[in-house]
């Protein structure tokens, strides 16, 4: 586990080794246990360790025995011993006992094609010396990180955008229609960046950079259109108890202590009863918690702690705690606005002062429809059937009710609901469900100057999900729900936080649910197994694992790594963010109207509405900017 960056001149320049360790040291968080860099002809390679495998000889980067090939890889490949026997058997001869010398031994037999037999999280770079080509990977589910810009005269990529930097020649121009995503989804999606010249390489894409031309391909994606896997659902648990089984065993070899991640939701709790049945001692678990108990798990967290005998660990968020936003701020290098980037970034501090390595629960929800809008959008169909003058009618209705105490208030979630379900188009309808602005929320927000900037591409946040929806149209109606949630939410939002909380703090983190042989298998399964009827969330899983669960975990809903918004702007927080935000700070000037601004912050304030994720985007987003160096 490490950060990487590089560069290829098109012209044969020598990279310069001063800007190269510039751009390495950038990513000091990612691996304070080493560092390495290489320079051949035009290509400069770097990286940043966190020793997690073969401590001793695992340095980087590595090249090939006779120096054509070398290579530089963030993440963990989960079946290297396996692949490792292979090519032995086949006359391979190993240096290091490392994944890293086996993705190259591999990339030498099967080229690009390695990346197929590769089972794990990884960004990784080989540069081919007497092709002189450079080869980019990044994993299925996006758990990896892996910017790049391409420039006149060279293409270098990093693990962090502000890697990038080091590198004179490239703009910092903001890229408008990532600020107008952003503010629908929290997060700006791959390929975009927040900079007009820097782009994400895509979850389950290679790169190749030859010539000075790019070329990219799609090596991966959930298998579309295939048969149902079984259609007997005892059969269904064995082969999902077996599958997770094999993941978390796979995930707990380490050369450096270990733990978990604990909430005390249903996916977390099963990860913590599984790696219990392996460990030969007591799993330490970690789990965060708010003042405000509506918001914390604490309780749940520790019932299943006490029934495995596990080392457990509890921390307590608090208002004050923020003062870490402009760090935070600075380390997502541009904005994001997930509020749960808090409490992530704390447990993972926390955590890192006993282990190295966390295993958690992340997947759960993407596998087995367990967010309660996937309940929302299967209830939602029905009202397709209404005629135009009752659902303006119900429109109507929706407009008046109350809508405070976000995310968890019932008025509030049934306005948001109402709101959704009557647009027939199912990509505006989960837009509406999960978007922080609407498309005419943004349009009484911006300024005249920023609208003109933005121009044909404003609404770049509905076309993103439209294309996501389309690829899966003959899917049943929860697994197409599911792949957009894999394809958008899940990479994007969910990997790029916990990377950037556990990186920053540097400890790795390790999904079970997320082993793609185990994401393959449960998509291939009928969606009426996960969500059954409107209120069986995560039918199956729950049904396989029932054994593992206290009653209390298995039977309560689900619950969201929300925080107190509206109460802390409302109180400890008010101040802070008049102070950032409602000041017009110099992006807040240029993007948004400043009544606009303060019209969303004395509603919040006077009670009537209660906009504590929007307080919160606008925040990031100010931080961001502040902070962006």
């Amino acid at each position: 586990m490490c950060g990487i960056c590089g560069i290829v001149y098109r012209d044969g320049t020598s990279p310069d080794p001063r800007r190269l360790k510039a751009a390495n040291d950038a990513l000091l968080h990612r691996g304070p246990d080493d560092s390495g860099a290489y320079i051949e002809g035009p290509a400069g390679l770097a990286m940043r360790r966190l020793a997690i495998i073969d401590l001793s000889t695992g340095h980087q980067p590595i090249s090939t025995v006779d120096g054509r090939y070398t290579i530089v890889f963030n993440g963990e490949i989960y079946n290297f011993l396996e692949l490792r026997a292979e090519l032995e058997a086949q006359g391979c001869k190993f240096r290091t006992k490392t994944d890293t010398e086996v993705i190259l031994v591999l990339f030498e037999r099967m080229g690009n094609a390695c990346v197929t037999r590769l089972r794990g999280m990884f960004a990784f770079a080989i540069w081919d010396s007497a092709r002189q080509r450079l080869f980019l990977a990044r994993d299925r589910i996006g758990k990896k990180p892996l910017l790049y810009t391409r420039q006149p005269g060279f293409l270098a990529f990093a693990s962090e955008l502000r890697s990038l930097f080091a590198w004179p020649g490239i703009s910092r121009e903001i890229n408008p229609a990532a600020i107008d995503v952003f503010l629908s989804l929290q997060y700006i999606p791959s390929p975009q960046s927040v900079y007009e010249e820097i782009r994400k390489l895509e979850p389950g894409h290679t790169l190749v950079y030859e010539k000075g031309e790019v070329t990219i391909e799609r090596y991966w994606d959930l298998p579309l259109g295939q048969p149902p896997i079984t259609t007997d659902v005892e059969e269904a648990k064995g082969l999902l108890a077996d599958k997770l089984r094999e993941a978390v065993r796979l995930r707990m070899i380490s050369d450096v202590p270990l733990g978990a991640f604990l909430s005390g939701g249903i996916d977390s709790s099963i990860i913590v009863a599984l790696m219990s049945e392996m460990s030969p001692r007591p799993v330490k678990t970690f789990s965060i918690g708010f003042e405000e108990q509506e918001f914390s798990e604490l309780h749940f967290a520790k019932e299943v702690a006490r029934r495995y005998g596990c080392d457990h660990s509890e921390f307590i968020v608090k208002a004050e705690m923020a003062d870490i936003l402009p760090k935070l701020a600075w380390h997502y290098g541009e904005p994001y606005a997930d509020p749960s980037a808090l409490p992530s970034y704390y447990v993972s501090r926390e955590t890192r002062r006993f282990v190295t390595v966390a295993l958690n629960g992340d997947g759960g929800d993407e596998n087995f429809a367990g967010y309660v809008r996937y309940c929302a959008m299967k209830l939602a169909r029905l009202f397709d059937v209404l005629p135009a003058p009752v659902r303006s009618a119900l429109q109507a209705g929706a407009e008046v009710l109350p809508d405070y105490r976000a995310p968890y208030g019932f008025t509030w979630r049934l306005k948001r609901f109402l709101r959704s379900a009557l647009f027939t188009d199912i990509p505006k309808r989960h837009l509406k469900m999960v978007c922080y602005f609407s498309e005419e929320d943004k349009a009484g927000l911006y300024s005249p100057r920023f609208l003109a900037r933005l121009g044909a591409r404003q609404g770049s946040a509905q076309e993103y999900l439209a294309s996501v929806f389309a690829a899966c149209g003959r899917e049943d109606f929860v697994n197409r729900m599911l792949y957009a949630d894999f394809k958008t939410y899940l990479p994007e939002c969910l990997m790029t936080k916990i990377d950037i909380a556990t990186m920053a703090n540097s400890l790795e983190g390790r999904s079970p649910f997320l082993d793609h042989e185990f994401v393959e298998m449960v998509f291939r399964m009928p969606g009426d197994w996960k969500l059954k009827g409107l209120r069986g969330h995560k039918w199956l899983l729950k049904q396989t694992f029932r054994d593992k669960l206290p009653p209390r975990i298995l039977n309560r809903g689900k619950m969201g790594f929300g925080i107190p918004l509206g109460a802390w702007f409302r109180g400890p927080l008010k101040d802070y963010w008049a102070q950032h935000a409602l000041g017009g700070g110099a992006l807040g000037r240029d993007v948004f109207e400043e009544k606009a601004l303060r019209r969303i912050w004395d509603e919040h304030q006077s009670g009537r509405r209660d906009h504590g994720y929007r307080l919160w985007a606008l925040l990031m987003l100010e931080l961001w900017h502040e902070n962006r160096g």
